[in-house]
């Protein structure tokens, strides 16, 4: 049955179904950084520096380090910024959920509205039909 909120809650339901993907999206990019910093963590662990030879050799090893400890910063930020990013794609979705349910409510209530106008008038129609019925037994027996 179709009710003035009907077209609402459909909106109001696809709205809820994209925060749900936004949702999957920044998980799943959450975790990506998770793995990209444990990757990381993992090969700075690898890393070696010489402990005898050529100066050149210890400071290459150690550029090597710096530049992995600054990929390791980098993959912390990105974890921290995703971290943000599921937070507030909750809170929307949850938002959303509540908008949904709020537009569904209304709409059931409408339904139910209109189910009780319908009942109240074959009520009616169906007095009137007995009355008719009684009417016309009582003049057929007169």
């Amino acid at each position: 049955m179709k009710t003035r909120f009907t077209s609402l809650v459909h909106v109001k339901k696809n709205i809820m179904q994209k925060s749900e993907r936004v949702l999957q999206e920044t998980n799943t990019n959450l975790q990506k950084a998770k793995k990209a910093l444990e990757d990381s963590l993992a090969f700075l662990q690898e890393i070696s520096l010489p402990s005898h030879g050529k100066i050149a050799e210890f400071m290459a090893g150690r550029a090597l380090l710096d530049a992995q400890r600054a990929v390791i910063q980098h993959n912390q930020a990105w974890l921290q910024y995703a971290k943000n990013e599921v937070e507030q794609a909750k809170e929307a979705l949850k938002k959303n959920m509540i908008e949904y349910e709020k537009y569904k409510y209304l709409e059931y209530e409408e339904i139910q509205k209109a189910l009780k106008k319908i009942k109240i008038k074959e009520a009616k129609d169906l007095d009137e039909i007995a009355l008719m019925t009684y009417t016309n037994k009582s003049e057929e027996a007169s």
